[in-house]
């Protein structure tokens, strides 16, 4: 559904995207992670057609072009703040874009703003302003929806809704880009996480095997954890001792097994030691800054 092949983007003579490559399916969940002034909004953007770039972009096979925006008639969009009209209510704003006005509706209800939809917008809060304009991205059922921090200024209601909402539309074959600094929010419904810092991309994976990287290492406890631990270090076993449990990593566990069993040290508790998804991203930007 998106195709990014050696995207570069400049501002003046400095390089802020470097030649990155990446492709989204239809249905595909895909987070875009970075830290700040990593890329990803200028990324976005590029993407629809409003920075200048070299390289090439295509959506569903169509290329995006400087004068040529032909690609983008089945994409929605949310980049940093709602293009909305202040003086507008929520609903003229949408029968701006709409073109279909029982799909127009069933946003309305399913984002919960029937309540003020016909207000004027000046008088939104917020969170109002930002579920008109998560609707206004999602209106005539886009192929390709590019989101940049959906959940900005959204209550826990409106949190769910809008995550039940990208997940329905995924299972019906739309694509998705979103950013987001609330990790624990995108890590519920992204499938693939795309990873960028400095205009590069670090890491373009599943999220099957982020999860497989969540697992790396596993919390034992023995009858004797302190016996345990000068034996692990006797026999140069790396281990962190953290609350009741020895930390290990995964690929030492049948030796640490057989070393327990040989020195009559019962293991009474055996089990991954899950890392925070949060802790993995700032464990590889340590890594590559390092």
């Amino acid at each position: 559904m998106l195709k990014v092949q050696n995207l570069n983007v400049f501002i003046g003579h400095k390089k802020i995207i470097q030649g990155i490559n990446f492709q989204i399916k239809a249905g595909e969940i895909v987070g875009l992670i970075g830290p700040n002034g990593a890329g990803k909004t200028t990324t976005m953007k590029t993407i629809l057609g409003l920075t200048k770039f070299t390289g090439t972009i295509k959506i569903n096979g169509v290329e995006v072009t400087a004068n040529n925006h032909q690609a983008l008639t089945k994409t929605g969009a949310l980049i940093e703040h709602p293009a909305i009209y202040p003086f507008l209510t929520g609903r003229q704003n949408l029968i701006l874009y709409s073109k279909d006005k029982v799909d127009m509706n069933n946003l309305i209800a399913v984002l919960e703003m029937s309540d003020y939809i016909d207000k004027k917008v000046a008088g939104y809060s917020l969170g109002m302003k930002q579920k008109l304009g998560i609707a206004i991205a999602f209106l005539n059922k886009p192929q390709l929806i590019i989101l940049d921090e959906p959940m900005n200024g959204l209550d826990v209601t409106a949190t769910i809704r809008v995550r039940q909402l990208i997940k329905h539309y995924a299972e019906a074959g739309t694509a998705f880009l979103i950013s987001s600094h609330i990790l624990s929010e995108l890590q519920k419904v992204m499938t693939k996480a795309i990873l960028i810092n400095s205009g590069k991309i670090i890491i373009d994976q599943e999220v099957a095997e982020f999860n497989r990287l969540r697992q790396q290492k596993y919390q034992l406890g023995t009858e004797n954890n302190l016996s345990a631990g000068k034996l692990l270090a006797d026999n140069k076993i790396e281990f962190v001792s953290q609350d009741a449990y020895l930390v290990v990593k995964r690929q030492d566990v049948y030796s640490i097994q057989d070393l327990l069993l040989k020195n009559h040290i019962h293991l009474t508790e055996m089990h991954p030691a899950t890392a925070d998804f949060e802790q993995i991203v700032v464990d590889i930007l340590a890594k590559q800054r390092s």
